[in-house]
């Protein structure tokens, strides 16, 4: 899968007044209640129009400041032959008391275009009616051939709804690189049609791999409510947060969720809540992405490492109630670029709500190899879904389909009330996919499906297919961790504690350095140091119970009604690097 944009039309040139012959950098007002005939180089004496200011030629340490709490019409563009740089970058930004809002006539509000030494904080982008369909609250974009990127792009403090997209930076096509060291933190983006924060690139080569963004550092972005298209079957349209194209990216203490809800009923490519493609070496840490919807018959989950991705981990993050699968790893192309991954100490909780096809985490595809998934809790609790009512279908905790090698799983909580555990599209061997040390437990039948047969049990799935064993010795175990999460009548998703085991177990064999090959990273999911005693799941035994609730910082912070605190954004453990290799 990947994400096609239509980005806004090309602005035309513009006439530029003349700027004083000599000195600078300098700082330019505009308020509604100045005159375009005034310098505008102070608040006494602003401009007063967003297109007299637009005309300005600005260079490196300029700064253009819109008065706070008034209204624009009309939108802002930085050209190739301005630009400034990481010591004297160009800023657009609000003065006074609360955020300027630039609400553009059917466009972007503010275009970056070719050039890059640029920041922009603390204003609000309101899209109309057909910049819903045709404009961008902030699009970066190049379409330079050069082999070097555009450096420097700050976006922190904005809030950007009513629009096709809510931010974009991408190089479009013929272009070879995009942009590095871009930062875009506490950032809304809401009530978008296609995307509320979107990266993009040229077509991935296998044989060539490239990738047009490098040194990428997202945090605290809200990313809520961006429906998708019904009418754009050909492309994926509703994610919250999508990376494509690529190098060294961080997303961390984010939120995606309520996304995709009017997204096509007929498209062969869905949206998630955050999720990444033709990329390589990216960490999703400290996330929470819930109930993030499809209107088709696919995704609709909430993390997703997609095609083409590589030297990658997704760790500490939560989803919970998504319409697919809480986390997916794929691949649909023959690259085989799709490798050394891991998806660690996170956390499912009913996710598939609507496609049983899916489950809690799920991983298939085309020349998928070495992946590692390892120390996350799933809680699947599917009586109550129609497929199960129905008697058609009911997700599994875990779904692993044809297309892999190398794949180990290890150490995980895979938890039920009736559905199946693992559900496995062929009887795979030990060779190619490995699970050793996980805890399979149901409050109801024990099922787990591999290849056409069904077991009942730990002991004859283990006779019979080769699985948790080590050394010989049995390893895993279906042991009552006594997690709140299976028995919650009305549950409380955003607290993850109920996730936390309460008690260890009797008979629980997991694995521990040096039986198990995998580095573990610096903590669980609340941020407790890991233990020399090997365990099971995302959260030591009893850690969660132990937490402060991890909303209690929080209470006042709600979006839509809803929490978006985060456990393990509060306790902040420190981040894990990517490893180049596992």
């Amino acid at each position: 899968m990947a994400l096609l944009l239509l980005t806004a039309c090309e602005v035309p040139g513009v006439y530029r007044p003349a700027r004083p012959a000599t000195g600078g950098p300098y700082t330019f007002y505009v308020s509604p209640d100045g005159d375009d005939a005034n310098d505008g180089m102070s608040a006494a004496k602003p401009w007063r129009t967003l297109d007299h200011a637009n005309g300005v030629g600005f260079r490196p340490g300029d700064r253009l400041r819109l008065e706070g709490g008034a209204r624009f019409r009309g939108s802002i563009t930085l050209e190739g032959d301005e630009a400034g740089n990481a010591r004297n970058p160009v800023v657009i930004e609000s003065y006074g008391t609360g955020r300027a809002t630039i609400a553009p006539r059917g466009r972007s509000a503010i275009t970056v275009h070719d050039t890059a030494g640029v920041e922009i904080r603390n204003l609000s982008l309101v899209g109309d009616r057909k910049a819903l369909r045709e404009g961008v609250g902030i699009s970066v974009r190049t379409a330079l051939r050069g082999t070097d990127r555009l450096s420097h792009i700050r976006i922190a403090n904005v809030e950007a709804s009513g629009f096709q997209n809510g931010i974009s930076l991408g190089a479009e096509k013929g272009a070879v690189s995009g942009f590095s060291d871009v930062r875009i933190s506490d950032v809304s983006v809401h009530h978008n049609l296609e995307s509320g924060l979107a990266f993009y690139g040229p077509v991935f080569d296998g044989e060539r791999p490239a990738y047009a963004h490098e040194g990428l550092r997202i945090e605290r972005v809200k990313a809520y409510a961006n429906a998708g298209d019904p009418q754009s079957a050909d492309r994926n349209t509703g994610s919250g947060i999508t990376l494509g194209s690529v190098r060294d990216a961080r997303v961390t203490h984010s939120v995606a969720h309520d996304n995709g809800s009017r997204s096509a009923a007929d498209a062969e490519e869905g949206p998630e809540g955050i999720w990444v493609y033709d990329s390589t070496g990216v960490v999703l840490e400290h996330n929470r992405s819930y109930r993030n919807r499809t209107g088709s018959r696919v995704d609709g989950g909430g993390f997703g490492l997609d095609n083409n991705v590589s030297s990658s981990v997704v760790q500490y993050n939560i989803a919970y109630g998504n319409d697919g699968p809480g986390f997916l790893v794929y691949s649909g192309q023959p690259t085989g670029a799709h490798r050394d991954n891991v998806v660690r100490f996170n956390m499912s909780w009913d996710d598939a709500r609507k496609l049983p096809e899916y489950g809690g985490i799920v991983a298939y595809g085309t020349r998928l190899a070495d992946l590692a998934i390892h120390h996350n809790t799933v809680v699947m609790r599917t009586a109550d879904l129609p497929s199960a009512a129905e008697a058609r279908m009911r997700p599994p905790a875990m779904r692993l389909r044809d297309g892999m090698r190398g794949v180990r799983v290890e150490n995980n909580i895979l938890a039920t009330d009736g559905g199946p555990l693992v559900a496995g599209e062929s009887a795979y061997a030990p060779d190619r996919i490995r699970l050793q040390g996980n805890n399979y437990y149901s409050t109801g039948p024990w099922t787990l499906e591999w290849g056409p047969e069904r077991f009942g049990s730990l002991d004859t799935w283990r006779a019979g297919s080769g699985q948790e064993v080590h050394a010989g010795r049995p390893t895993g175990s279906d042991d009552d961790l006594c997690l709140s999460g299976l028995v919650v009548r009305v549950p409380d998703w955003a607290d993850a504690r109920n996730l936390a085991p309460r008690c260890a177990g009797r008979t629980t064999v997991a694995l521990g350095p040096p039986a198990s090959s995998l580095g573990l990273g610096g903590s669980d999911y609340f941020g407790n140091r890991i233990p020399t005693t090997p365990f099971v799941g995302a959260a030591r035994p009893g850690t969660g119970l132990r937490t402060a609730s991890p909303c209690a910082a929080d209470r006042g912070s709600r979006t839509q009604g809803e929490v978006v605190c985060d456990g393990a954004a509060m306790s902040r453990p420190p981040a894990t690097p990517v490893p180049s290799a596992r």
